[in-house]
């Protein structure tokens, strides 16, 4: 038998271990999980891991009507090798014989399930695809709590398209310094009319052309957008809060804003600063909390991206939908509305305040900004024009704020931004 402790299968189920029982972000597990395999094995694991939890909803539904009865909750590991021998044969598209042989592997050979799981990977190579046309899949595959919320804000058809873009994976979305044209051709990469480059997820980013050069780096779309809201930030004072990993301060660095990168996590600000070092572009960093910084001076415009449930990710991250609630919804908007009083102190009169969040959750996005105004006179809305991001009307709502959603120019991050400008010093 192969040896165990090699195995990208069960490397996979360690990983939704990690990920579904101790609540622990995939991306933060991956090499402590997957750093004794090979390079193709590590990216076997990886993709089993990431298609089982990118259909995680659609994968228990099946699992659920195969069964007779429930599975006890002290099963879970049970489950997940099940969860895994699906994802392989329904989703991955891995040979049904190799498949359901060595993921049946993993289970002890005395163990009362093995024969269980057997059957039930089995009955999903003959049945599947008959028992999901019996599911509505995009609802199956969203916890009720955001299919809910995205119902009752955005109306169940867009709700319907939200979780449907949510089962496929996200393109590799990069940001240029300048020429996106010659280095769309260098990269076999499309030009959005936004201006980002788009091309195949695969290979290795770092080997890809102009990546030592620093010409480029990754960054969703939708993500670019916030730093185009300044317009020409050329000598002007911008403060990026919230900064790190750097992709909107390198944006308004290479436009020659003079950038302060504010973070208040110093392992944070070191990625930020390798970063920047690799793109050769200059800013200040400063490690505080923003929520308390005082600087010498204010700022022409300051760029809010502020920390939230990243629920607008989850093409990209789809774990986040079981490691996030409505209760840390809730706890987030309560720091965003701090740290949106606090950085509006520090923003000269008539200076341009851009706050963003990669979030679906309107609590995170329009409630915040209308809470902000409603109570803030000496702030109003600068509502974004088509032509500023391409002409991508559909990016921009009726009050004049970006509302990216996954299914929007061929699929982008669920993303928020506003622009304010400041009017006077004074508050309401």
């Amino acid at each position: 038998m192969k040896d165990k402790s090699r195995n990208p299968r069960l490397a996979a189920v360690q990983l939704l271990h990690r990920v579904l029982q101790k609540h622990q972000l995939l991306d933060e597990i991956l090499n402590a999980v997957l750093k004794d395999l090979s390079e193709r094995d590590r990216a076997f694991a990886r993709a089993i891991a990431s298609t089982t939890l990118r259909h995680l909803g659609i994968i228990d539904a099946l699992i659920d009507k195969m069964l007779d009865r429930p599975l006890g909750e002290k099963a879970f590991e049970i489950r997940n090798i099940v969860r895994i021998g699906i994802a392989q044969v329904l989703f991955l598209k891995v040979p049904p014989h190799a498949a359901v042989h060595d993921t049946v592997e993993l289970v002890p050979a005395n163990s009362k399930y093995r024969g269980l799981v057997n059957a039930l990977l089995r009955r999903s190579d003959r049945q599947g695809s008959k028992l999901l046309e019996m599911l509505d899949q995009p609802q199956a595959n969203t916890p009720e709590w955001l299919w809910d919320s995205w119902v009752e804000f955005y109306g169940s058809e867009t709700a319907q398209k939200i979780a449907t873009a949510h089962l496929q994976e996200a393109d590799l979305d990069i940001s240029v310094k300048a020429d996106a044209l010659g280095w769309a051709e260098k990269l076999q990469a499309n030009i959005l009319p936004t201006g980002s480059l788009r091309r195949q997820t695969g290979g290795n980013i770092t080997e890809l052309p102009g990546f030592d050069e620093g010409a480029w780096w990754v960054q969703d779309a939708s993500a670019a957008l916030p730093a185009l809201l300044f317009g020409d930030v050329t000598g002007k004072a911008i403060l990026d809060a919230c900064a790190a990993p750097g992709g909107k301060a390198a944006q308004l660095a290479a436009g020659g804003a003079k950038v302060t990168a504010l973070d208040r996590s110093k392992a944070r600000m070191k990625r930020l600063i390798e970063n920047m070092d690799r793109l050769q572009l200059q800013v200040t960093p400063c490690v505080e909390d923003a929520e308390t910084y005082t600087p010498e001076t204010c700022f022409d415009g300051i760029l809010l991206d502020a920390p939230c449930s990243s629920t607008g990710t989850l093409r990209r991250h789809p774990d986040v939908a079981y490691l996030k609630s409505q209760q840390d919804v809730d706890k987030l908007a309560n720091l965003q509305t701090r740290l949106l009083k606090s950085i509006s102190k520090i923003i000269n009169i008539d200076g341009t305040l851009v706050y963003s969040v990669c979030s679906l959750q309107p609590e995170e996005g329009e409630k915040q900004i209308e809470a902000f105004l409603s109570e803030n006179s000496n702030f109003e809305r600068f509502p974004v024009k088509a032509e500023e991001i391409g002409g991508a009307a559909e990016l921009i709502d009726e009050k004049g704020d970006i509302r990216c959603l996954p299914f929007h120019l061929g699929g982008l991050d669920g993303f928020y931004a506003a622009r304010l400008v400041k009017l006077s010093g004074e508050r309401a």
